[in-house]
């Protein structure tokens, strides 16, 4: 202890001596005089709220008093660093100009017609106020419906600084809003480290998949996001490590989701909500000609003149190997074909590639789709129906089949949630029902034993809005007759036989186009929802808008006796 206690006083001795000296020469200040003048040099440059100034000011004077080889040192001085760094007061200057803005977009996406429009109204707002106010949206879509890219692309058509971050699995409430300074290793959050990166009190944040945001025992991210989030309240946002009130209610907030359903009611309602559908099969051609193909011959130093890939074999890829919603796929093939390429020109030492589809099964394997799983023919007790899910619009097939028992009932398989059993309970109970007026119907559920069913039994399914799907395979069943070829159908189902509005009309009806569908009924509801559609998306397609299964059941069994003719609703 004695000679710890030495070697301490002798380190003090000369740290001492080493201090006087500097001073006789005049070298440099040393410790907190030094450092107090790094931060008022960097104040002088700063436009200060009054309560960051006085809280300043009272750390300066506190690091004035301490001793440097004090721990209590290190963390004033870590603190004032903080204070001072950050961009009080300074914003980059906003490009008003609207038509590079168009040009930046166009540039870099293909479609996204509603986010464009939206970034060109809002910089048109900043050009009749002079000032662009900050803003929160949010991108609901698919992935690899270019969410995230569209960030970046909105960031250069404003002229900010862009930052990213993602929130998919965050759990810790500190994450968001830091650790207060009591603790060891404190750090502000998220959003004060993008400011301080960006330099600039306005910059475009990102935040990715914010429907995936997690909870724990160290808080709700989620509602600590609130306050972020509220254009009233992020003027004052409050970071526990700050503990200073730091305004962001200039920054352009662009968040992410996939789905809806699992961000709270509360934070959803702070943001303005811009859904992105999945692309049809001639915008996937035209994201592949006009950007995927050229960035990756780029990556892969390929020339366009040594690479070849005809029209048909891109539709071949797509169709074959890239049918999901979103391009990632598409653009993963791709990359590839062009590895495979440049093997090619490396073992073969040719001059040009050109791609047919016979060489398909050999660069890219068994294609990922086959043909679609649809009935090449209608059949008695199958349906088809449209499903919404996370990933975009799908084709849904519910099966019906009959036995004869002498304990007649009914029961559904298929892994579905309880939204959907009900829903077949409520198709069941309404077929049955129409037995009051109809012995045939009467006899056939007093002797049978029912089962529906919805293939890709692995597959969790939930959701209203197979209704009038399953009832149609039902009276299929019952009638003994299939429905008419190319139709498929979507709505919730009331006992009163009620056709109830669902969501996700764009979805289900590229769904629909690219398995070749071309009769959709929808609820009356949902008619202005389908009219809204671009006309490449609902060309060559008919649409049925129906009121109640009354006015179903015509359409998909015109030679049914008892069925009232309708009159067609198109568009």
């Amino acid at each position: 202890v004695e000679d710890r206690m030495s070697q301490q006083q002798r380190e003090f001795f000369l740290r001492e001596q080493l201090k006087e000296i500097k001073k006789e020469l005049g070298i440099t200040k040393e410790g907190p005089e030094s450092e107090t003048d790094k931060f008022e040099a960097r104040i002088k440059k700063l436009k200060l709220s009054e309560e960051a100034k006085e809280r300043i000011d009272e750390e300066l004077e506190k690091l004035q008093l301490i001793e440097p080889a004090s721990p209590e040192y290190n963390v004033t001085r870590t603190y004032l660093d903080w204070l001072t760094i950050l961009p009080w007061g300074i914003y980059s200057k906003d490009f008003f100009n609207i038509q590079r803005a168009a040009r930046i977009l166009n540039r870099d996406h293909y479609g996204l017609k509603d986010v464009k429009d939206r970034i060109l109204e809002l910089i048109s707002v900043g050009i009749i106020h002079g000032d662009l106010a900050g803003s929160i949206v949010l991108l609901v879509g698919p992935p690899g419906t270019g969410k995230t890219s569209v960030g970046q692309s909105i960031a250069k058509a404003l002229g900010r600084k862009y930052f990213r971050f993602s929130l998919g699995g965050m759990r810790d409430e500190a994450e968001i809003k830091g650790h207060r300074r009591t603790y060891i290793g404190a750090l502000p959050g998220k959003f004060v480290n993008a400011i301080k990166t960006c330099k600039t009190s306005n910059p475009v944040i990102m935040l990715d998949e914010i429907d995936k945001i997690g909870a724990s025992f160290h808080g709700d991210p989620a509602s600590a996001l609130l306050e972020v989030l509220d254009p009233e309240q992020n003027k004052d946002f409050l970071d526990h490590y700050l503990d200073v009130r730091f305004d962001l209610s200039n920054v352009l907030f662009i968040c992410t989701a996939n789905q809806t359903d699992t961000i709270p009611p509360a934070l959803l309602d702070r943001m303005e909500v811009i859904r992105l559908s999945g692309y049809i099969l001639e915008e996937k051609l035209e994201i592949a000609r006009k950007h995927l193909l050229p960035k990756q011959l780029k990556i892969h130093g390929l020339k366009k003149n040594q690479f070849s890939l005809p029209k048909p074999v891109l539709r071949e890829i797509i169709d074959g190997y890239a049918r999901e919603a979103g391009v990632r796929s598409l653009e993963n093939n791709l990359k590839k074909l062009l590895r495979k390429t440049a093997r090619k020109f490396v073992e073969e030492e040719i001059d040009q590639v050109k791609i047919s589809k016979d060489d398909l099964p050999d660069m890219l394997g068994r294609k990922a789709f086959a043909e679609e799983s649809r009935y090449k023919k209608p059949k008695i007790g199958v349906i088809t129906g449209l499903a919404y899910t996370s990933v975009g619009g799908a084709t849904l097939f519910i099966e019906a089949s009959s036995v004869e028992a002498k304990n007649p009932g009914f029961k559904q398989t298929g892994q579905l949630g309880d939204v959907m059993v009900e829903s077949t309970e409520i198709a069941y109970t309404f077929i049955r029902s129409l037995g009051s007026n109809d012995k045939k119907i009467k006899d056939f559920f007093a002797q049978n034993f029912v089962h529906l069913h919805v293939p890709a039994g692995a597959t969790p399914k939930d959701g209203p809005s197979a209704g009038i799907t399953m009832a149609c395979a039902l009276q299929s069943l019952v009638a003994h007759e299939a429905i008419i070829p190319n139709l498929a159908m979507t709505g919730e189902l009331t006992l009163t036989g009620l056709v109830m509005p669902i969501g996700g009309v764009k979805e289900k009806t590229i769904a629909a186009k690219r398995a070749g569908i071309t009769q959709l009924i929808f609820p009356a509801e949902n008619k202005k929802d389908f009219e809204d559609l671009d006309g490449s998306i609902i060309g060559k397609i008919t649409p049925y808008f129906v009121k109640t299964f009354a006015e179903v059941l015509p359409i998909c069994f015109p030679n049914l006796k008892g069925t009232k003719k309708i009159k067609i609703s198109k568009t």
